[in-house]
């Protein structure tokens, strides 16, 4: 719907027209080449970004370039002042301000610091470029000499906004890039391109004024600006309609830009700390993990030492009614055993040794216990950051699995192994390396499986809220 005004205002200037689109589904692109344009198509991010794009990507051959927007009118004005421009009459100028007229829902905005408002629009080619210093206030930067031209003007009118919600919506987006702008600011990341100077052009005054800005606190600013724009600029003489302009655009709009850069902030805070989180926990779980396998390890080799016989620190009593170990054995090789009967064949057993009838006898060591392998596990899994019931499951459920396939290793090993020739094969190491892998996947689908209930949480908390 502005397109057409813009573009028959420019008509008379016989000037190549560039257009840059972002993905428009309506008839723009069709009045763009019924008028003769150079389309280009761009994903939108923010204004100084699709400007940069477009002064970049354009085979401009011109050395002068007037950048405008789709819903700018050139007045007749201004038209005949380009239509009489020449180069080398500003030999030493790279750019011209143009002098704008703002109107919303129909009604010329005069008052509250909207006019006079310059904008520089005419920049030499190749010279001046967008400004990518802020996401939503768009401008060119020239270096050198600029001049004004107050009168002459372009007018600025988008119809869409004569519907107060595409209003509401528009700055509710834009107030989104300015919050993200202005926390960038506040941590240092961004800084401003145009120096601010009290007697300087119409963007350094700006760039001085916002300046200012940004030091008041949040909050106090928007009422400040508001009351400044229709007192001391006189907004109020804008009537009913340039009233409700000055109060959305001056207070509410900044408001919610406080708002939010206060939320991200917060945002910030709690993701900053949830890292702190994170790291302190990921410390504790190293160090627990450290200390624990060791300790479990060498306690294990410790307890068998001093509940053996003819060991030189043997102690009868824990040997005889807290032997642990020697139980795990009995549990092995009964079970080992009973299971062979079962399958049909003829197995003893006694403490220490698993016999099967016409096949071969196998010897349970300290090494077939699977204690080291059962103390990184268990070492792992209370070192690990979750829940007590969850660690004693998953624990409990570990070392039956472990001492299952333990179990099967014997069985094999009874029907199948060849004791005159042992080395053949290292069913130790074989065993080891088998319990290790399955030891690795039940640890990453139980730690996988926490972090998926943690990241359903905070998206239900997230709907929730």
């Amino acid at each position: 719907m502005h397109l057409p005004r813009l573009l028959h205002s420019i008509e008379e200037l016989d000037a190549p027209v560039f257009i840059l689109d972002s993905g428009s589904t309506d008839s723009t692109l069709t009045i763009a080449e019924d008028f003769g344009a150079t389309v280009l198509q761009h994903p939108f991010e923010n204004h100084p970004k699709q400007w940069d794009y477009a002064l970049k990507t354009f085979k401009i051959q011109t050395s002068w370039v007037i950048g405008l927007d789709a819903d700018h009118i050139v007045t007749p004005e201004l038209r005949e002042r380009l239509l009489n421009f020449r180069d080398e009459d500003f030999q030493h100028i790279n750019g011209i301000y143009f002098n704008r007229k703002n109107y919303f829902k129909g009604k010329w905005i005069k008052h509250g610091g909207y006019y006079p408002f310059y904008q520089l629009k005419l920049i030499r080619y190749g010279v001046g470029y967008s400004d990518l210093s802020e996401n939503m206030d768009h401008r060119f930067v020239v270096p050198g000499d600029t001049v004004i031209w107050k009168d002459g003007h372009i007018l600025e009118e988008n119809l869409k906004e004569n519907q107060i919600s595409f209003w509401i919506t528009k700055h509710n987006r834009y107030s989104d890039l300015l919050a993200h702008e202005e926390l960038e600011r506040i941590q240092q990341l961004r800084t401003q391109t145009v120096k601010p100077h009290f007697w300087g052009s119409p963007d350094e005054r700006r760039a001085r004024f916002k300046n200012l800005w940004w030091q008041l606190p949040r909050y106090v600013r928007p009422m400040i600006y508001f009351f400044y724009r229709m007192f001391f600029q006189l907004g109020i003489l804008d009537g009913r309609t340039g009233v409700i302009f000055h109060f959305l655009q001056a207070f509410w709009f900044r408001l919610v830009v406080d708002i939010k850069i206060d939320e991200n902030i917060q945002q910030q805070k709690g993701i900053e700390k949830t890292i702190y989180h994170q790291k302190n926990q990921a410390l504790r779980f190293i160090f627990l993990l450290v200390l624990l396998f060791p300790l479990f390890y060498y306690f294990n080799i410790f307890y068998f030492s001093v509940t053996s016989p003819g060991a030189s620190h043997y102690n009868a009593f824990l040997a005889n009614y807290f032997n642990y170990i020697r139980g795990l054995r009995w549990i092995l090789l009964h079970s080992s055993a009973q299971i062979l009967n079962w399958l049909g064949f003829a197995a003893i057993t006694n403490d220490y040794e698993l016999l099967v009838s016409g096949h071969g006898v196998i010897q349970l060591v300290y090494s077939c216990l699977g204690l080291g392998l059962i103390s990184f596990f268990a070492a792992f899994v209370i070192a690990y950051p979750k829940k007590l019931k969850s660690k004693i499951i998953f624990i409990s459920l570990g070392v039956l699995g472990i001492e299952v396939l333990n179990i099967i290793r014997f069985i094999l090993l009874a029907l199948f192994w060849d004791k005159h020739n042992p080395r053949i094969f290292d069913h130790h190491t074989a065993f080891n390396i088998i319990i290790y892998l399955v030891i690795a996947i039940s640890l990453y689908f139980w730690v996988k499986n926490d972090d998926n209930k943690t990241i359903h949480e905070t998206n239900r908390s997230v709907f929730l809220q």
